[in-house]
């Protein structure tokens, strides 16, 4: 097993926190199918991926990866344990902003073909970050 191609690690460092949306279209395929479940109103695809970037950047314009560790790969697979942190800023699955710093993590694994990610599988804590904006109390 090694370290893999770093896809996931661009994908959180430059698109997801730096914003460059373009690069969805670099990194993904056209035959890009997400396993994950989708966000309310997230069509699939590489438009899928714009959306989920879309909505956490508005809502979290400071996002930034904590850590993006262990990562792994084995053939064409690539692995990472990821942990974001942000600030409330913008309306998110229908809760207003807050103002709250959060922090929250997932797994994602890719398929990588030709450069490409043609597969992913993952899974966000997203009753982690709904309890930190107060979406959901338990």
């Amino acid at each position: 097993m090694g370290r893999g191609s770093g896809i996931i690690e661009r994908f959180y460092r430059e698109i997801m926190e730096g914003g460059n949306l373009d690069l969805i279209d670099q990194l993904g395929s056209e035959s890009y199918t997400d396993h994950e479940e989708p966000m309310p109103g997230q069509p699939s695809g590489l438009d899928g991926i714009r959306f989920y970037v879309d909505t956490f950047r508005k809502a979290f314009p400071d996002i930034k990866a904590k850590s993006i560790e262990p990562t792994m790969a084995d053939g064409d697979l690539e692995a990472a344990r990821v942990v974001l942190t942000g600030t409330h800023q913008g309306e998110l699955m229908g809760t207003a902003p807050t103002g709250n710093t959060v922090e929250f993590g997932g797994i994602d694994i890719i398929r990588v073909q030709d450069g490409q990610v043609v597969e992913h599988w993952g899974a966000t804590d997203m009753l982690k970050l709904l309890q930190q904006i107060g979406a959901v109390k338990l």
